[in-house]
């Protein structure tokens, strides 16, 4: 392994005592090669968590048709639920690298979506299950949400200021492939008995004339072996950084830091529409064209948006975070509008692949200011800091990276947690705008808005002439 080749001269076990990442000569000594085989074994574990917690948004469209008998807005609950719930759990992840150390609780934290996937794959087998039993396992899926958080926070740890946005961009973008991947691989595997007597009887499938037998417990089965797998890879592979940890209450200090809120709305607006959008998609098809293949097409919205972010951290290395975001925000609301033009209420009385159009179009944004944002968040919290240490000395600059590093690690686990409730939101807004309008409009309306005051905010705190942090 990487980290054998290339011994760390200050570590204990797995353990790195010394970790300097902004030292040219220790990154290329030492730094790159550690750093990248954390980012490799935690991006498999981060697209794992995806895959759980977007499960239901995959399982919900076939639930009535094996028999279980629910409203069209008690699925949308199951498919937003597993969102409100991660969303809630980043709070917390966002703050546990520090306090446990990266390697051991992403290996945990992996570990842990054992309960989710093993719990769906038994109880879609039996028509009968209560809604509640369901709601419990729609909530925790949550966990593969919360881990998010702590993974992000963990690798912004390993590498120094200009490789954040490539870093964190890679890891966030092949992790968010989860999303895709789920909705792409469980209508396949549903499909046949994959692990044969060990995974239970088939289910018949009814869909108007047509028939045909089902394993929808494989949607949670699946998984199963490949958690394992990575939470293995992750407790022997991966490494704590001894100078990362810090109290909660050292950490804490973020919710004093104004930017911190303003990057919690801007982040919102950008991995809130991405998880928000992905869950709801395949219900939304489902609602406004009812003649089409919802799962046919719902994987491919959430596959661009998270095989965009990784360019979109790289364009905001290159030009600036603030630019790309600000720009990005612009595209947003011209693709909902898109949206609404092709909607059956809309002036094209209804036409579905200028509907797909306009959401890839919105799912491509989604990805760009994904990566963008979170560059903007190390630069913003390491500039700050360090205008705070100006003209104190050397040891203090050094502090001052110190605390920022820290700052901007809580941060980016803080605000993938207001961003998180996104998915809940969408899929939530959408089942209201249906029940009380007939329709998805209204709530697109909304969406346009919210994303102008994310325009307004970037434009006046960081994409302007003597912005107050430009970034």
């Amino acid at each position: 392994m990487a980290s054998q080749a290339v011994p760390a001269r200050g570590s204990i076990g797995r353990v790195l005592t010394l970790w300097t990442p902004e030292d040219k000569a220790f990154w290329e000594r030492e730094g790159r090669a550690i750093a990248n085989l954390n980012l490799w074994i935690s991006i498999p574990a981060l697209l794992l968590s995806f895959a759980v917690w977007m499960v239901w948004s995959v399982v919900v469209v076939n639930l009535p048709n094996i028999g279980f008998k629910f409203t069209t807005n008690q699925l949308f609950w199951l498919a937003a639920l597993p969102a409100l719930f991660g969303a809630t759990l980043r709070i917390f992840y966002s703050f546990m690298v520090p306090i446990f150390g990266g390697r051991r609780w992403t290996a945990i934290s992996t570990a842990s979506l054992l309960l989710p996937a093993i719990g769906i794959g038994f109880a879609v087998q039996d028509p009968a299950t209560s809604y509640p039993t369901l709601v419990v396992l729609a909530l925790l899926c949550g966990f593969g949400g919360g881990n998010f958080a702590s993974s992000m926070a963990n690798i912004s740890f390993f590498f120094p200021k200009e490789r954040k946005g490539s870093a964190l961009g890679l890891n966030a973008g092949l992790g968010n492939l989860g999303v895709s991947v789920v909705q792409f691989v469980v209508p396949l595997v549903i499909t046949a008995g994959v692990f044969g007597a060990l995974g239970g009887e088939p289910q018949t499938w009814v869909g108007g004339a047509e028939t045909r037998q089902m394993w929808l417990q494989n949607a949670g089965f699946i998984w199963v072996p490949f958690i394992l797998l990575s939470a293995i890879a992750a407790w022997f592979g991966m490494n704590d950084i001894a100078s990362a940890r810090a109290s909660f209450s050292d950490q804490a200090v973020i919710f004093r830091r104004r930017h911190n809120w303003i990057m919690c709305w801007l982040y919102l607006g950008t991995f809130g529409s991405f998880i928000g959008y992905s869950a709801g998609f395949p219900l939304l098809i489902r609602s406004q064209f009812p003649e089409v293949n919802a799962l046919q097409y719902a994987w491919l919205g959430p596959l661009v948006g998270a095989v965009i972010r990784p360019f979109g951290g790289w364009l905001a290395d290159k030009l600036g975070g603030a630019p790309v975001t600000f720009w990005n925000f612009i595209a947003m609301a011209i693709a909902v509008g898109g949206v609404l033009y092709f909607l059956p209420s809309g002036p094209s009385g209804g036409n579905f692949y200028g509907f797909l159009a306009a959401f890839m179009l919105l799912f491509t944004t989604t990805g760009i200011g994904n990566g963008s944002t979170f560059r903007m968040i190390p630069i913003i919290f390491l500039a700050e800091r360090g205008r705070e240490a100006q003209g104190r000395g050397q040891q203090a600059q050094e502090q001052a990276v110190r605390d920022g590093n820290k700052e901007a690690a809580a941060v980016l686990g803080f605000s993938s947690a207001i961003g998180a409730y996104g998915g809940f939101f969408i899929p939530k807004s959408y089942g209201t705008s249906i029940s009380m309008t007939g329709g998805p409009e209204a709530a697109l309306y909304v969406f346009i808005v919210f994303y102008l005051t994310c325009i307004a905010a970037t434009w006046w705190y960081y994409a302007r002439r003597n912005a107050e942090m430009p970034c």
